[in-house]
């Protein structure tokens, strides 16, 4: 149970001494803040998505699901929330993917500058045959839009790998950014396929792009589009 005056708001932004389970003001679950957007009011108004838990003021928690984000603006549920007229934008649900999207490429652009990203079909091939335990893999990254027969021919290598019995966890395998978010978080063109190497910025990238995922695909919500499957382990790093 939560032990607080108003289970549906915080009192400010997350810190790490902040509480790590929040109410879904829709569902009324109770779940881990990874697992939910924090919402709040900006001075003119306005819900806003606040994507990084940094934003100063009174926040009201929802399942990181585009379908609850939806649910929300249809019920009125801030206004309910926050206690006092605010607008919710019709758009809501989809700005916050958006947003959550351009996070996912922020992050992979600080884990390039980082030298945590290698990119480029035949370099991120060479880096699975060498296998992870010697090459400090740390996820396998598509593009959403990337062809077919190059996406099955790495993720073969990797299916390789996990049948080495050395290899126990789960490897990542991302595709929730287009080739064009890929290309701007790299600054390079036609990034296609992508390596991931271990590091805290890595990390980072491994946590919002599956608070990413998560939201598209919660509730079997169908109206995330299709692309390669996303296989993310849980991280919860940020």
């Amino acid at each position: 149970m939560l032990a607080l005056a108003d289970p549906e708001l915080d009192d400010g932004p997350q810190t790490k001494r902040s509480a790590p389970l929040r109410l879904c003001a829709v569902s009324r679950e109770v779940k881990p803040v990874g697992e939910l957007i924090r919402f709040v009011v900006s001075p003119r108004g306005e819900v806003v998505p606040d994507i990084k838990r940094k934003l100063p003021g009174r926040g009201l928690w929802l399942s990181a699901s585009r379908q609850v984000v939806a649910e929300a603006v249809r019920r009125h549920q801030f206004a309910r929330g926050f206690k006092r007229g605010v607008r919710a934008a019709a758009t809501l649900a989809a700005d916050t993917e958006r947003l959550l999207a351009s996070s996912v490429v922020e992050a992979l652009a600080v884990a390039a500058k980082a030298g945590q990203v290698v990119s480029g079909f035949a370099k991120v091939e060479a880096l699975l045959k060498a296998g992870r335990g010697h090459s400090g893999l740390a996820a396998l990254i598509h593009a959403s839009d990337g062809a077919p027969d190059g996406i099955r021919k790495l993720d073969a290598l990797v299916r390789q790998n996990e049948g080495n019995k050395k290899e126990t966890a789960e490897f990542p395998i991302i595709a929730a950014l287009t080739s064009a978010e890929l290309d701007l978080a790299l600054s390079r063109a036609n990034v296609i396929h992508a390596a991931l190497l271990a590091g805290p910025a890595s990390r980072t990238f491994l946590s919002r792009s599956l608070t990413l995922v998560r939201y598209r695909l919660a509730d079997d919500d169908r109206t995330a589009g299709t692309g390669p499957e996303n296989s993310i382990g849980d991280e919860t790093s940020d």
